[in-house]
């Protein structure tokens, strides 16, 4: 017999109920039920959020409790909560020009004076924006490794984007036949700020990009777009598939870019309609869902010499040929 004491003492003696739990431990094992939605979470972005809805409407605001607001007048989408530096004389005047809210311009030590320099002083000199004047080295950093500032740059908040049936709406209006670029799988910001830039020159009303997997609107597209970006509105889409699909009830003709389309851009007979033109990444293409929604995929005939077009370069072109054809049936 073991002393009392000893670690060994009752060794061998089997330990828990020797008889089933009759069902009792069952619970255990099948858990809590299926998780709540998130909306359903208190604690979760989407309950607070759905939680403050709900005490927007009961103050008075427009909505049911607990109704979602209706897609077409969504909030618009800020880029972030950084501010973004634009740079280039061209840039920073059109963004002066346009009344963007900045907060600061930057101006070189002894730069040279030109025209537009004189603009941008006397604008923000009017509208109270403070005027820093620095070094160059500064403004090479405020600019980035590949940036050209010429002397100047302007401190801009977030791009703020429309929603995409805002901006069809505004743009029905006006009276105005619609002529838009959506912009899918483009991840470059200088292919952004170039396309905003050839949408503004061939009469275009603005552009859409999706949420997700898609360049944004920063200093780098700014730059580019020389201006541009201040005058073109760019929306953003949730899901550019659905997008384009609500678009096509309306009477908005999608035509996808592609190598390899079914119809050549000379021979485009939807070019005097309502139409928004899809870009697809240099490398990648249409995804598959985007060109599934297209009306008509449209290839631009290229040389030989040519394996493919530049995204940019594909959306002058097209955009070129839409308003030369609208400009010939006026």
């Amino acid at each position: 017999m073991a002393k009392p004491g000893n670690p060994s003492a009752g060794k061998g003696k089997k330990k828990g109920p020797l008889k089933g739990t009759g069902g009792n431990g069952r619970k255990a094992l099948e858990g809590k039920g299926p998780t709540p939605k998130a909306e359903d979470r208190s604690w979760h972005v989407a309950g607070k959020r759905k939680a403050a809805m709900e005490r927007y409407a009961a103050a008075g605001g427009k909505g049911r409790p607990g109704q979602k607001p209706a897609p077409s007048r969504a909030p618009k989408v800020k880029a972030g909560d950084d501010t973004e530096n634009v740079t280039g004389r061209n840039s920073v005047l059109e963004a002066l020009r346009a009344r963007i809210p900045a907060t600061a311009f930057y101006i070189a030590q002894r730069v040279e004076m030109d025209d537009r320099v004189k603009e941008m002083l006397s604008i923000v000199t009017q509208r109270g924006i403070p005027v820093m004047e620095v070094t160059r080295p500064e403004l090479d950093r405020m600019a980035g490794f590949d940036g050209v500032h010429q002397g100047v740059a302007l401190k801009v908040p977030p791009y703020e984007y429309a929603h995409p049936q805002d901006l069809l709406e505004e743009i029905i209006g006006k009276g105005q036949t619609p002529l838009m670029v959506a912009l899918d799988g483009i991840t470059d910001p200088r292919n952004l700020g170039a396309i905003i830039r050839s949408t503004a020159a061939f009469g275009g009303q603005g552009l859409i990009i999706p949420q997700r997997r898609s360049a944004g609107v920063n200093s780098a597209a700014w730059k580019t777009s020389a201006g541009a970006a201040a005058r073109v509105p760019v929306a953003m889409a949730p899901n550019l598939t659905t997008t384009l699909k609500e678009f096509k009830k309306q009477g908005v003709f999608v035509l996808g870019l592609d190598g390899g389309g079914d119809v050549a851009l000379p021979q485009l007979e939807l070019a005097d309609r309502p139409v928004v033109i899809v870009v697809g990444s240099e490398g990648k293409g249409l995804s598959r869902l985007v060109t599934e929604t297209c009306d008509q995929v449209v290839s631009i005939p290229i040389s030989s010499a040519a394996e493919s077009l530049n995204a940019g370069i594909a959306a002058s072109v097209a955009l070129y040929q839409v308003s030369t054809i609208r400009a010939a049936s006026e």
